[in-house]
């Protein structure tokens, strides 16, 4: 029996393999949104994309193993959909802030965001090596970013010359990651938007009257 496809070339391995890849990480974003990280099992990712186990268990070494790479992708073709190219500048580093920071909140809120990157969170708590790669390959890029439009702001004389960039971020983002993930008050526009005006507030550059 034939191996080719009806047109007559031979089935193309790359493409099968990428096909299982997407089907894997579908599957493994679907269903820690369905039933948790902790019923999250690779038998069932298996299942539900149509793959065997093994097939998984080539690729990667565990199941939070399997989440993260599906959450890069995730992440990734979501800024591939928004075009964005790098941080807002605008030439008001206030605004480019707030638009960020509501976009954050805005994937935070949603469900098909909120469970991996707990998911990932919680595991990462726990497997040093695998909060090492989450760290690396999603949360500091998306530093990075922030910091690379601090520093615009710096040489463009809006904030102090003497300022940490690095402990700026954290300034902004830390108050509303932790909100989000202890739960301690609703996230959003409003807060993230008074967030960015009290930092602003302590950083930037005093003219003299």
């Amino acid at each position: 029996m034939s191996s080719r496809s009806p047109d007559g070339k031979a089935p193309d391995p790359a493409r099968r393999s990428d096909r299982s890849r997407r089907a894997i990480f579908d599957a493994a974003l679907a269903l820690v949104g369905e039933v948790g990280y902790n019923k999250l099992t690779i038998e069932a990712i298996a299942a539900r994309a149509g793959v065997g186990k093994q097939t998984i268990y080539r690729w990667w070494p565990s199941k939070a193993a399997v989440l993260l790479d599906a959450s890069l992708a995730l992440f990734g073709a979501t800024e591939d959909e928004a075009g964005r190219g790098g941080f807002p500048d605008t030439g008001d580093l206030a605004a480019d802030l707030k638009l960020v920071l509501r976009a954050t909140v805005d994937q935070f809120n949603d469900a098909t965001y909120e469970a991996p990157t707990r998911a990932l969170t919680a595991a990462g708590a726990t497997d040093p090596e695998l909060s090492a790669r989450f760290t690396e390959q999603l949360l500091m890029p998306q530093l990075a970013l922030y910091e690379a439009r601090l520093r615009t702001a710096r040489e463009a004389g809006q904030l102090d010359p003497d300022v940490d960039l690095r402990l700026t971020v954290e300034m902004l983002v830390g108050p509303l990651t932790y909100r989000w993930l202890m739960r301690t008050a609703p996230l959003t526009h409003a807060y993230t938007d008074a967030l960015v005006d009290r930092v602003l507030g302590g950083v930037a550059k005093v003219t003299d009257v």
